[in-house]
């Protein structure tokens, strides 16, 4: 494959290393690192002609991406999934262009198929025996499949509480499920205490590579608007990984010349009753404290401390974006509205974003003739439970 891969790079504190072994978070720091690539390279080659020759999976910006051998690129068919106008939605709300990212049409029925591929097929590719993960849901039936598409052993750490449909996905793909009492940061202290050594944890942000998965929402979403951003990106978050991820895609592709410096605002919206990112960015603070009692009916939003707080909060102030949180019952309000408006059957951590719409809209961020697009993170075809 023509990775154009050069390096990894500490977020925080600039110090690079190899990219040729496993790595989890810098040594030096203790923070995220990123996978860098030589982008005047990848420009020769990942071109639109080019591209316009190439299979619509996220797998087509193999130039970004840090696998690098082809033997390695483990797909079940992820990426490519529409931006579909959302024009009843939009006239309910007074909005010309809304747009809806509908990443419930990835393999595992969510966007983290993206970075659970890329992250177990570079963990492959690096030499490892098994992969491990701590998971509220998604992540962790992702994982599962794409462990069980190479052949290797994968170790899942949920919480008791998890959505019974991802504990038994997980465990019909063959992983080894670990249910225990608390949230997901019990789950990753779990996991850490249980691993013999030779499971590579693919925790959210702790090693460099679902990012790389994760960012190709950006690539995708830059392609698919003929080169350019949107004006407005609304994104349900927990880890914010996808945050994280597009911000960087959006950097590399600038660097390459593909797009401008234009950036669209970064809407960052939690659960009221779990929203570190939020109560960090209210009160100007760079990091995020831990959230004592989280609790939400959306798992994936149900997390207390991100490790990539800084990075999500970073992007959200440089966009001149914003963070605000729902209510449980507004964010299924949410998934109510975005099914019988514009027939979209979303998640609840999606029906987050939907929900945040007509706050962004009351509070005047949102103006009538701006592009924005929700992101629509995962199916709702996994929630019948939480939603009948």
């Amino acid at each position: 494959m023509p990775s154009t891969l050069t390096h990894l790079e500490c977020s925080f504190c600039g110090q690079t290393h190899a990219a040729d072994a496993p790595m989890t978070t810098c040594p030096a720091c203790g923070k995220v690192l990123f996978a860098r690539y030589d982008l005047e390279a990848a420009a020769h080659t990942m071109t639109p002609d080019a591209l316009a020759t190439r299979p619509w999976t996220m797998w087509r910006y193999e130039e970004l991406l840090p696998v690098q051998d082809a033997r390695f690129a483990v797909t079940l068919g992820e990426g490519g999934t529409p931006l579909l106008p959302a024009p009843r939605l939009g006239a309910r709300l007074g909005l010309d262009r809304l747009l809806v990212k509908d990443e419930g049409q990835n393999p595992t029925g969510s966007f983290k198929a993206r970075g659970l591929a890329i992250a177990v097929a570079r963990a492959r590719e690096l030499g490892a025996s098994a992969v491990a993960i701590p998971s509220a849901g998604n992540a962790a039936s992702a994982m599962a499949a794409y462990a069980a598409r190479v052949g290797i052993p994968a170790h899942v750490f949920m919480p008791a509480d998890a959505p019974e449909v991802t504990k038994a996905e997980c465990r019909i793909y063959g992983a080894r499920v670990t249910l225990v009492d608390g949230l997901i940061s019990d789950a990753g202290r779990a996991l850490r205490e249980a691993n013999p050594g030779d499971w590579f944890d693919v925790s959210t942000l702790r090693e460099p590579y679902r990012a790389e998965g994760k960012k190709t929402m950006g690539l995708e979403l830059a392609e698919q608007l003929g080169w350019r951003v949107p004006d407005v990106i609304v994104y349900p978050t927990g880890g914010g990984t996808g945050i994280v991820g597009m911000w960087k895609a959006f950097a590399e592709l600038e660097a390459m010349g593909l797009i401008g410096p234009k950036r669209p605002r970064m809407v960052v919206v939690q659960a009221e009753t779990c929203a570190p990112i939020v109560r960090a960015f209210e009160r100007g603070e760079r990091h995020a404290e831990m959230w004592e009692n989280a609790a939400t009916v959306a798992a994936g939003l149900r997390v207390p401390a991100a490790i990539g707080d800084y990075l999500i909060l970073d992007a959200v102030r440089a966009s001149g974006g914003t963070a605000l949180t729902v209510s449980d019952a507004e964010l299924m309000d949410g998934v109510r509205l975005a099914a019988r408006d514009e027939g979209i059957f979303v998640s609840p951590e999606a029906g987050a974003a939907f929900a945040a719409l007509p706050k962004l809209c009351e509070l005047g961020l949102l103006d009538r003739d701006e592009e924005i697009v929700v992101f629509a993170t995962g199916s709702g075809m996994k929630h019948t439970a939480e939603l009948a």
